[in-house]
């Protein structure tokens, strides 16, 4: 029996073994004599892609492949925002590999059934994919070697293809994973990355298997008007734009809320969250480029890492406190009335409201805004991470569930913060962040005629001037949000 083979992921793989034709096999094309399938999952790109690079020195031919699993979407992808950017990602690949004589093959069902049925009609002996870092992915993977194991085949699982460092090559000593960011990034920093692989320059795919029709953003009802376009050849053109025009400056304006040149964030998540772009390649690139801001930026995505380690030793964490007993939450028609004012963006605090409407516009919400919002559901409303969690994948485009669910814990206090009391006052933040109050005025239309500081604080207007802006009044005020949760924490 062949397993599942793991190691480094440019490692071409050995000859696989002979076999036994089943009446359900396709020889292969005696001008392709081996045969290897490419099973893309979230790494929706040609450049910098280990299964693909390995595949291509290995065998004759290639057959690209994506499977649109029902059991993806069970497991909570299938949001509007999402499945739009997917489509982008897809066409795009599609693209990229008939610009070197390949296609890519798409199918409906489930995952190990397809990718069996491929190999079996082309008669390839081996499956390249990237290895995933969820409980899901890792479940998956385990039922596609037994069932490729079965009919005499190989699968190469290959790590490294969505992280920079793959979860579990970093540990410390007699623990399973880090629990503590500072210490995982040291070490991380420390171990050298590998070099970016080069997109093959030609492929061959042979004539068969068929493909379904690739889906199109068109066909996704209710996306968000502003979302961005997805696909690798985007990502690659951000970047690029990216690094020569705003890395320098990252370090000192990459909490600026109103970032509308693109200065002060990247907004690569969703490209690096559908492997639309090597986190490889991005530190790479920036680190070739030297600086603070590098510094800084290389710093942000090694969070993507260290959040997966921690999701890969304790996948309970994407549902239950990471650390127990530090969440009390509010629960009955008070809290439900303040979840949806919260979700609609009228809580009467107008950088969280503001960070609320530009994830319902775009799919994407600026990272000190999340902080915010995150903080003011969590500790001022005193509500579940859980309930702001699932609001978050529901529109984000980047919804990662170890970042997303990782983030919400350590802004919530059950998480892997060291300082699970610390609240995040949302005027403060609003003065630091958004002095002249421009990111409030640009999502919050019924603002657009208070300048800074009154837009950070409508309520303390006063008369007519009060009564000539359609905003709610807080929902709470501060300094009670707090006081109640200081008790709740006390108390527990």
């Amino acid at each position: 029996m062949c397993g599942a083979v793991r190691g480094p992921a440019h490692a071409a793989p050995p000859p696989a073994r002979k076999r036994t034709a089943t009446v359900t096999d396709t020889a292969p094309s005696p001008a392709f004599p081996r045969i290897a399938v490419v099973l893309f999952t979230a790494d929706l790109r040609v450049h910098d892609h280990p299964p693909l690079r390995a595949a291509h020195d290995s065998a004759d031919a290639v057959v690209p492949l994506f499977v649109r699993d029902p059991a993806v979407d069970r497991a909570g992808f299938a949001a509007p925002n999402r499945l739009a950017f997917l489509a982008d990602c897809l066409a795009d690949l599609d693209r990229s590999l008939r610009e070197r004589g390949g296609r890519l093959v798409m199918r409906s069902g489930d995952t190990v059934a397809e990718v069996c049925r491929i190999a079996r009609q082309t008669g390839a002996d081996e499956v390249h994919v990237s290895a995933g870092p969820t409980a899901f992915a890792r479940a998956r993977e385990l039922r596609l070697r037994r069932a490729l194991e079965a009919d005499g085949r190989r699968l190469y699982a290959h790590d490294g293809v969505g992280s920079v460092v793959p979860p579990g090559e970093v540990a410390p000593q007699g623990s399973g994973h880090y629990a503590v960011f500072t210490p995982y990034f040291r070490r991380w920093a420390d171990r050298p990355a590998r070099t970016p692989l080069a997109a093959p320059r030609a492929l061959r795919v042979p004539p068969e298997p068929r493909s379904d029709p690739l889906p199109s953003r068109a066909g996704v009802p209710g996306v968000s008007a502003g979302l961005a376009a997805g696909g690798e050849t985007e990502a690659r053109r951000r970047l690029r734009s990216w690094l020569s025009r705003s890395l320098d400056a990252y370090e000192e304006r990459h909490d600026v809320l109103d970032d509308r040149a693109g200065h002060g964030t990247s907004r690569l998540s969703p490209y690096l969250h559908f492997g639309a772009l090597s986190p490889v390649e991005a530190v790479h690139r920036a680190r070739a480029r030297g600086g603070a801001g590098a510094e800084a930026f290389v710093r942000q995505l090694c969070w993507r890492d260290f959040h997966q380690q921690v999701l890969a030793a304790r996948p309970d964490a994407a549902r239950a406190d990471y650390r127990p007993g530090r969440g009390v939450w509010r629960s009955g028609r008070e809290a439900e009335r303040d979840l949806r004012a919260w979700r609609a963006g009228r809580t009467g605090y107008p950088l969280v409201d503001a960070g609320m409407r530009q994830l319902a516009h775009e799919g994407w919400m600026h990272n000190r805004a999340r902080l915010v919002t995150a903080s003011f559901l969590t500790k001022t409303l005193l509500l579940d991470w859980r309930d702001g969690a699932r609001h978050f994948l529901d529109l984000l485009a980047d919804g990662d569930v170890a970042n997303n669910q990782l983030n919400w814990q350590w802004v919530a206090g059950t998480g892997t913060d060291t300082r699970p009391n610390r609240v995040l006052n949302p005027v403060r933040q609003a003065q630091r962040y958004d002095p002249d109050g421009a990111y409030a005025r640009r999502w919050l239309p019924e603002l657009a005629g208070l300048a800074a500081p009154a837009v950070h604080e409508p309520w303390r207007l006063t008369g007519l001037d009060r009564a000539a802006y359609d905003y709610p009044d807080p929902l709470v005020p501060l300094a009670d949000g707090l006081a109640r949760f200081r008790a709740a924490h006390d108390a527990a």
